[in-house]
């Protein structure tokens, strides 16, 4: 690494000699704008608008627009009265708890390096820093602006992140402020149980640039002459919900699923997941019948009915039978008086 800037950080009466070192650096793949025929590089011509003759860096000055056409030009030399040009100090303010800096004023990050003797208050400082709990605000000017930072340890390291002033963050001016929504209890429990089941601990280095190393194997291809590979897409996100209570409960046991956890139990409602599990499970199980065994057991029950009937109809016929029969004797006595 090389260091881009060194000073010393003002600590009380202490001063600790450091140099700045960039803590990050961007991946992104580079390219350079050619001309498609012949692969040859595109060159721009700093160029004045006024009189189009090509200007040199040394003529070049920085102007600032004040409106009706009228510019105000600044030269080195204004520049060069500013209090801060020569500044090379990192003035701490004060100590404040870290949860207190709220991160969307965070800008760049820099390491500082101890320069010469000043190892040992170095790391006082910096242990002192870890013992506190805290981080300090510090004043630093880097490329002619001064800056709001924070000095907190990182690895052993001092870490210098400048952050931004509090007028340069934007307000959030959006409609649906305004709406008066309401999110239902069930809801924002079931979102909170989604949120527990894809709980986790923060992995950096579990995460990859895809689409950094997709075009990688497309330069890679081109070098080599090689066909190139179609990386596997990805499966397409789900339609919006229209019942979003039925969406967080698919969300929850698809993440408990993921993670090899048990369906949730208990007297919990079915969900869309739960239910079509416990169909095919009910499905399995049952043993299939043929169409004619069903249509044979309702006719058995009406043979079953008719069979009853028959007998009332016997039982209805026996005392007709004895009636006729005493008829029959009643006829043969009076015969036999009459003869």
């Amino acid at each position: 690494m090389r260091a881009i800037w060194k000073g010393a950080v003002s600590f009380g009466l202490v001063s600790i000699g450091v140099k700045v070192y960039s803590a990050t650096e961007e991946k992104d793949i580079r390219f350079h704008q050619v001309h498609r025929e012949d692969g040859g590089r595109i060159r721009y011509k700093r160029t004045c608008s006024v009189c189009g003759e090509e200007v040199t860096y040394d003529d070049i000055a920085k102007g600032y627009y004040i409106g009706g056409g009228e510019m105000v030009i600044l030269t080195d030399e204004d520049f060069a009265d500013l209090p801060l040009s020569t500044s090379h100090a990192i003035d701490v303010l004060e100590f404040v708890p870290a949860e207190q800096v709220d991160p969307i004023l965070y800008n760049k990050a820099y390491f500082l390096e101890p320069e010469g003797s000043a190892t040992k208050p170095y790391v006082l400082l910096r242990d002192a820093l870890s013992d506190s709990e805290r981080v300090a605000i510090v004043k630093v000017a880097l490329r002619q602006r001064e800056q709001l930072a924070t000095l907190r340890v990182r690895e052993g390291v001092l870490l210098l992140n400048t952050m931004l002033w509090p007028d340069e963050i934007r307000r959030p001016d959006f409609g649906f402020l305004d709406e008066d929504l309401k999110v239902r209890p069930p809801e924002l429990a079931m979102a909170s149980s989604l949120i527990d089941s894809m709980a986790g601990e923060f992995e950096p280095d579990a995460f990859t640039d895809d689409y950094r190393a997709a075009l990688q194997e497309v330069i890679d291809a081109k070098v080599e002459g090689r066909e190139v590979v179609q990386p596997e897409e990805e499966e397409a996100a789900p339609a919006a919900a229209v019942d979003l209570m039925a969406a967080l409960k698919a969300s929850v046991e698809r993440a408990r699923a993921a993670r090899g956890e048990a369906p949730s139990g208990g007297g919990a409602e079915p969900t869309p997941i739960s239910s079509a599990r416990s169909a095919k499970k009910a499905a399995k199980k049952a043993p299939a019948r043929k169409p004619a065994e069903k249509k044979a057991e309702p006719a058995k029950k009406t043979a079953a009915k008719k069979t009853p009937a028959k007998k009332t109809a016997e039982k209805k016929t026996e005392p007709a039978k004895k009636t006729a029969a005493k008829k029959t004797t009643a006829k043969k006595a009076a015969a036999k008086k009459s003869a």
